[in-house]
């Protein structure tokens, strides 16, 4: 299985690698070169994480960052979030 989102399907891009050489002008230079452009992979943020399904049951998933960060995916809530006793908050 490649490494992709199982949620969007995001996966690798492939895109070029740049390497420059030189002084910039603004700087007092002469200006940059370009020595070399190699092939890349642009990997995505991928994150193992334990969802619940809408049925109930949980799950482990490969899900990118953005879709946890958009509400794609429903994190499992492991403890209930601290509640402050009525009367401490009283005084």
């Amino acid at each position: 299985m490649a490494r992709q989102c199982e949620v969007c399907g995001k996966g690798a891009q492939m895109g070029n690698s740049v390497t420059t050489r030189g002084k910039k002008k603004y700087l007092g230079g002469v200006g940059t070169k370009v020595t070399g452009i190699t092939r890349r992979k642009f990997k995505p943020n991928l994150q193992r994480v334990r969802v619940s399904t809408p049925n109930g049951t949980h799950k482990t998933m490969y899900v990118c960052t953005q879709c946890i960060r958009s509400g794609g995916v429903t994190k499992i809530v492991r403890n209930a979030p601290f509640k402050v006793p009525a009367q401490a908050a009283a005084k």
